[in-house]
């Protein structure tokens, strides 16, 4: 049975209790870690989580404006909204404010905007309007290089903003061309990459090069029909060889010395151990104490507002890229589990909900937020914990910043709009 567009929609309300639980408990915690125990309002804009607060309300009016617009709207313009946001990137080289070494936002008085946090959604949007579009096929050479700039040009121009952290998101929309069919021998070659890139941090590109071509020695030994492979191997050792020297370079001459600091220390380049405690001291002090303030916190944790490393303002910022360590520290073991899975569960849920659409277009935002919102996960979490290198990312719905909090409620209630509308005949 058809369902008119007049219907009134139905949100997915599992998902807006999920992302209700984040933004409360994200509000809560940011309320912890920057209480510097003189608490006068909620509502105290000289405090981070007055501010948040303020931001909070900004959401429910995005939520409002966004679930009254006509569905159909964010695929017909989804091109102009893409537009916008990279001229609004490239306007950042000309009228942007510097914080902490990135040039990544506007300043509005005292306010102060990220566009970066808003081309994550407009990107998903045009790279849907894209791949959906009758004449694109994605198994095709052309299209897929046509796809890859939509995705490239806004990571492109954040890096040169000095925020590789944000390019790195850009990245996770890899999964949407995966799901939508593109030839399984990327997500090879993709892995293949990284490993080699790690490799020849770790041991130099010369080693690495060598063990590969012993590997593709052997290989070539034990196969038959070595006259078809041969050609092959040569192409992989000297693409091999190319890929592994320029990582090299790359890390010796693109990257910069704090940059290069983190994935040594990550890698543990430095042998002398005298240097490389010095290391720990210089660059990892905030993951230091984060990983400290949360194993403080034990099983249960010490209770709300009562994180002494939190109150101490041991981990610097703790309110942005850290926040994490303060869950650790006041919820435990426990209420860390219950962030992750919430997130988990949210992440799953916008999957399993994308996969129900016979819209092709909502389908793949769909997958487009699912990747983003891992990829914002999986980076702070890890980093927190010193399972990645440091890298400047916030945790969604946690995090303190109005652009991050608005940037991530218009990724999700958009495709929650759409969603809503799945019953409908387009």
């Amino acid at each position: 049975m058809n369902v008119t567009r007049s219907t009134s929609f139905q949100l997915d309300w599992i998902s807006v209790t999920i992302f209700i639980a984040l933004v409360v408990f994200g509000y809560f915690n940011i309320l912890s870690a920057s209480n510097t125990g003189e608490f006068t309002s909620y509502f105290d804009i000289t405090k981070p989580y007055g501010k948040q607060l303020i931001f909070l309300l900004g959401s429910l009016l995005l939520i409002g404006i966004i679930l009254s617009v006509d569905a159909k709207f964010y695929e017909r313009f989804a091109s102009i909204l893409y537009l916008g946001s990279i001229l609004s990137l490239i306007g950042l080289f000309i009228a942007g404010k510097q914080i902490n070494g990135a040039t990544s936002w506007y300043e509005f008085g005292g306010l102060t905007l990220q566009p970066s946090e808003f081309a994550k959604f407009t990107t998903a949007l045009a790279l849907s309007k894209y791949i959906s579009d009758l004449q694109t096929n994605i198994k095709d050479r052309r299209d897929q290089i046509r796809a890859a700039i939509l995705v490239g040009l806004p990571a492109i121009l954040i890096l040169l903003q000095n925020d590789a952290g944000s390019t790195l998101v850009f990245g996770s929309l890899f999964f949407v061309f995966y799901r939508e069919g593109i030839p399984q021998y990327y997500l090879s070659f993709g892995i293949f990459v990284t490993i080699l890139g790690i490799s020849t941090l770790k041991f130099s590109a010369l080693y690495t090069s060598s063990f590969i071509g012993v590997l593709l020695l052997l290989y070539l030994f034990f196969i038959k029909k070595k006259r078809n492979k041969f050609k092959i191997i040569i192409a992989v050792y000297l693409c091999s060889i190319c890929l592994s020297f320029g990582v090299q370079w790359a890390y010796n001459n693109f990257l910069q010395k704090h940059q290069q600091d983190r994935i040594g220390l990550w890698l543990r380049l430095e042998k002398d151990p005298v240097k490389l405690q010095a290391m720990k001291r210089n660059i990892s002090y905030n993951l230091n104490e984060s990983e400290k303030a949360i194993r403080s916190g034990g099983a249960f944790g010490k209770g709300f507002m009562d994180g002494t490393r939190t109150k101490g303002k041991f981990v610097p910022e703790q309110h942005t890229d850290y926040i994490f360590s303060t869950v650790g520290e006041e919820w435990g073991f426990f209420g860390s589990t219950i962030v992750v899975l919430l997130f988990v569960m949210l992440i799953l849920r916008i999957v399993f909900l994308a996969e129900q659409h016979k819209s092709q277009f909502s389908r793949i935002y769909g997958y487009g937020v699912a990747s983003i919102l891992f990829a914002h996960f999986l980076i702070n979490i890890g980093m927190v914990m010193g399972l990645i290198p440091t890298i400047g990312i916030p945790l969604p719905f946690f995090s303190y910043g109005g652009s991050g909090l608005w940037g991530f409620t218009i990724l999700v209630f958009i495709f929650l709009k759409l969603d809503s509308n799945r019953l409908n005949v387009w």
